[in-house]
């Protein structure tokens, strides 16, 4: 499939923002994109030092425009790989995406659907074109339910009613539509797209000190047994916090 992932390094003030740029047309998903993606994330992940993540796309028109029916519909060999471990593989790229050891920030810059939309859920950062581009989980149009897994993704990262409208009525929301109901964070004009994106990157580079902090707190955020899913509220958590993790660089406790 030839290079499909470019990286970029970007030396700011301090530390460097890295650009994983998307460059294999519609940016469509399968596993030969998604290893490709995964090996991107290792090259990231081996620098040293303050970094920060910028995920792009090469296309003008979109950012990524979800699974490759093509590939996933066609029979025989086929240079989007292997068919039967798409997705597994896919949810645990995503999965390590939410949890990455670093600030990330996705500059969606055109339509973002399924796969495409879950990739730029798992950022930290959202920054959405703001005049043309649709995000949307359009599984149900297409006659395929949504994975649970999936489903929790989209939860921990929306309000609940822009939840229920993403999942249960596939909608697509605007750059306008998605800053107004917290998908995005900023809006940008086109041209303006990845260099906001790079900018805001470089200025998470103040909290992209430590790695297994930023790990941590994810992992605690949206890993298993998360603290914001545990059985107990936090007036009980508080009053017993000796019985919970406090993580690496905890501010201790007086003796």
């Amino acid at each position: 499939m030839g290079n499909i992932m470019d990286i970029e390094r970007h030396e700011r003030d301090g530390g460097t923002v890295m650009v994983l740029t998307m460059d294999d047309g519609e940016n469509r998903w399968n596993t030969s994109f998604t290893r490709a993606f995964d090996a991107a994330l290792d090259e990231v992940e081996a620098t040293d030092g303050p970094a920060t993540l910028v995920t792009a796309s090469a296309n003008e028109k979109f950012f990524s425009n979800g699974l490759d029916l093509e590939w996933m519909t066609s029979r025989g060999e086929h240079p989007g790989g292997d068919r039967r471990v798409f997705g597994a593989e896919a949810m645990a790229l995503f999965g390590r995406m939410i949890t990455f050891p670093m600030p990330t920030v996705c500059a969606v810059n055109g339509h973002c659907f399924g796969a495409g939309f879950m990739i730029a859920l798992s950022h930290d950062i959202r920054v959405v074109r703001e005049d043309r581009g649709y995000l949307c989980a359009n599984e149900v149009e297409l006659g395929f339910a949504i994975p649970e897994a999936e489903l929790a993704l989209f939860r921990h990262k929306m309000s609940r009613d822009a939840f229920h409208q993403t999942v249960v009525l596939a909608k697509r929301w605007s750059g306008p539509e998605a800053l107004h109901s917290g998908i995005a964070q900023q809006l940008a004009p086109l041209d303006e797209v990845v260099p906001t994106a790079i900018d805001t990157a470089a200025d998470l580079l103040r909290v992209a000190r430590s790695r297994e902090i930023t790990g941590w707190t994810k992992q605690h955020l949206y890993g298993e047994n998360a603290a914001i899913n545990g059985p107990h509220g936090p007036a009980y958590m508080l009053a017993n916090q000796h019985l919970y993790a406090s993580g690496p660089g905890a501010i201790p406790e007086h003796p």
